[in-house]
Parts: C-alpha cells; structure tokens; sequence
C-alpha cells in the first residue's frame, strides 16, 4: 500500500471546518507542523487559547478524518494555542490535548495512566548545553546496563535532534501488535523509542513547546514497553519545557548529568543539576565527558578541554563523581556506525568506563523506582 501524500492529507483536512470562522482548518491557517514518514502522520491544530478546551471535537474530526485515508498507519494530532488572545495581548502557550491517533493511542485517553508502568527505574542523563556527548554517553550507558543482565530500555527525548536510531543501528519504523501502541523498536537486547523513528533524517522539527511535551509524553505512555528493570532516558540538552515535562511528570529515580571539563559547559552543567534540585529530582553523579586526548600515533595525552572540572565540581557540590570518559576517535566511529564501543569492543578500556559508571549507576538507583517528583515554587 502506497504512503499517504501531504497533498491528500490536506485535501481531506480542508473539508473539515472550524465552527468559530466556518473557514476549513486548511485556509485557515491552522494546520501546523505536518509531519508525514510511510504512513505516520503528525500535525497540530493552531487554536485560539481561550477556547482550546472546547475545540477538543475539531481535533478528534481531523485525527479521525486522516487516519481513515488509505495508506494511514498512525495520526498523531495535538491541539495547540498560543495565538494573540482577545485584546492583542500574546497568551503564553497552553498545554497541548493529548496526542491520539493509529498506532499512537487512537482510543482516547479517560482519566491519567500510569507513566511507565513496568519500568521499575528510570534514571535521566542530562546535560545544560549541546556539544558535551550525552546522546554517544546515554547510548552506552544503556549498553553497559544490559552487558550487566538487565532488561534496559532507551528513550531519546531530544524531539529536535533525535539520534537513536543512528547510534542503535536501528532503521525502519515501529509497528503496532495492539492496534492501539507502537512497539519499542529493538537492537543489542534494548528496546528504543525515538521520534526519529517517525520522521526523516533530515526533516527539522518545528513543534512548539506545547506539541513537544505531548509527544514526549505519548513516547512514554502510549508505547509498549513491557518489563524493564531500568530505562535510560537521553534528555534534550538545556533546561526548557521539553526537560521540565520529563522531571515533573516522570518518576525519574535520578539523574546524570553529562559535562565537559572546562569551565563555560560546567556552568551549564550547574544549572541543569539545580533544575533537578529544584524539582527534587536525586542527581546521581556527573560523568566528565572528554576528559583527556591520547594520541593514537604517538601515543602523547592532551587535555584538549582542560581535565578534571567536573570531579571538583562533584566535590564542590558535594555529590559522586562518576567517572571520566576521553575523547577518543573510535568512540564517535562506533556511534556514528551504529555499533556503539560497549557491543562492538566490549574488552576495550573505553567500554569498561562505560559499564563501570553503568554498574555505580545501578548500585545507586537499585532497581526500585522512586516517588514522582514534587514541584517546588519559590
């Protein structure tokens, strides 16, 4: 079956009508973000904020409308308002409906499901600027867990830049064995979720917070994960609403937070760690990120990005430092193949810091998963 073209989504989108303009949501300019990848096919529905809530018929209509093209594996469809409210003054955007549709949830959601519910720990690594590899961290982290015996799953939550499926090896899209909830996808033993799994490569996302947020939390909710002892989370880098939907709305058993060693990404690794504080959110330890440079020729160390910052952060801060990783060519080779240094050399010295932060890591969340978090307002 041939996948639906964003021509025949928007031909069919224009025969439905907004009942406040009676214009169609097409020449209204409502439509936003239409995504389509083989058949799944995400957008949203620009509203006035202060009827959001009562427009929840118009998304269902569209939802309902797409998914019944031919061709229409999942229709992903968000409500959301961060128009000019009455008066000219801009409202601040409000939070998005729940994302329902095909292999994404299309039954509607009654009441509040438990997020993760088999997951008995989920840890968060985290860092407060791009550029530190913490994707490349989180990836073999993850592997360094499962090397151990767990049964590991490995959510990417950075909807801009998705990687996970680069780094996993991972190619195609996730099927749906319910009818109503997408199978994680699967490689080395861990189970992945990613919207890069839903869209191009190459095709730059441009949902607004609001849009964000539901996604992440249907990624979560609306997938089935089955059991797992740990899931690793490979947060958006920086503290914004993507981060601060995952802290307060995931019982997050703790956080890593990933660093460089020179002083300007320390400060940002700072504000990252206080954002968790805030929210209560126990930081298990830094990891120091390329933390030194051997030459593979002559065999000479350089502290390119200066060494050691994050272990004195640690003790400044009063929290465990959790290792130091070099920066080192085979580790961004073996990321950039899909065959991350812990699966494709796992007696290199490389893996073992992995699986040895991975195993203090372990030690420190002990499978149990904690209490949501609590949002502190000051």
């Amino acid at each position: 079956m041939a996948a639906v073209s964003e021509e025949q989504i928007l031909k069919t989108l224009g025969e439905v009508i907004d009942p406040d303009s009676g214009k169609d949501i097409v020449s209204a300019g409502m439509v936003k973000g239409l995504q389509t990848k083989e058949g799944h096919v995400a957008f949203a529905i620009e509203v006035d904020p202060a009827k959001g809530a009562g427009l929840e018929p118009l998304r269902k209509e569209a939802e309902e409308a797409v998914f019944d093209l031919a061709g229409v594996v999942s229709a992903t469809v968000v409500l959301t308002a961060d128009r000019p409210a009455s008066g000219g003054q801009a409202a601040p955007p409000q939070a998005a409906q729940g994302i329902q549709g095909g292999a994404l949830g299309h039954q509607p959601n009654h009441g509040a499901p438990e997020v993760l519910p088999g997951v008995n720990a989920i840890v968060a690594v985290a860092s407060g600027k791009g550029g530190v590899g913490k994707s490349t961290t989180a990836v073999n982290l993850a592997l360094g867990l499962a090397a151990g015996g767990r049964k590991v799953g490995l959510l990417d939550a950075d909807i801009y830049g998705p990687s996970m499926p680069r780094m996993m090896g991972i190619t195609g899209q996730p099927n749906s064995s319910d009818g109503s909830n997408l199978d994680a996808m699967e490689n080395y033993g861990i189970k992945v979720m990613s919207m890069g799994f839903l869209v191009e490569e190459d095709t730059p996302m441009i949902w607004r917070g609001p849009m964000v947020q539901s996604a992440l939390e249907q990624m979560m909710r609306d997938v089935n994960w089955g059991e797992l002892d740990i899931m690793v989370i490979d947060m958006p880098p920086g503290t914004g609403d993507a981060q601060l939907t995952m802290a307060q709305r995931v019982p997050l058993s703790g956080a890593v937070i990933v660093s460089t060693p020179q002083d300007i990404a320390l400060l940002d690794a700072r504000k990252g760690l206080n954002m968790f504080r805030k929210v209560d959110v126990p930081v298990l330890g830094l990891i120091e990120n390329m933390s030194y440079f051997n030459c593979p020729h002559c065999g000479e160390r350089s502290e390119i990005f200066s060494h050691g910052g994050a272990r004195k952060e640690a003790d400044r801060l009063g929290m465990d430092f959790l290792g130091e990783i070099p920066l080192d060519m085979i580790i961004r080779e073996t990321s950039d193949s899909g065959k991350p240094i812990v699966v494709s050399d796992p007696e290199s010295e490389h893996a073992k810091v992995y699986r040895a932060i991975a195993d203090k890591i372990w030690d420190k969340v002990g499978g149990e998963q904690t209490a949501g978090p609590k949002i502190v307002v000051q």
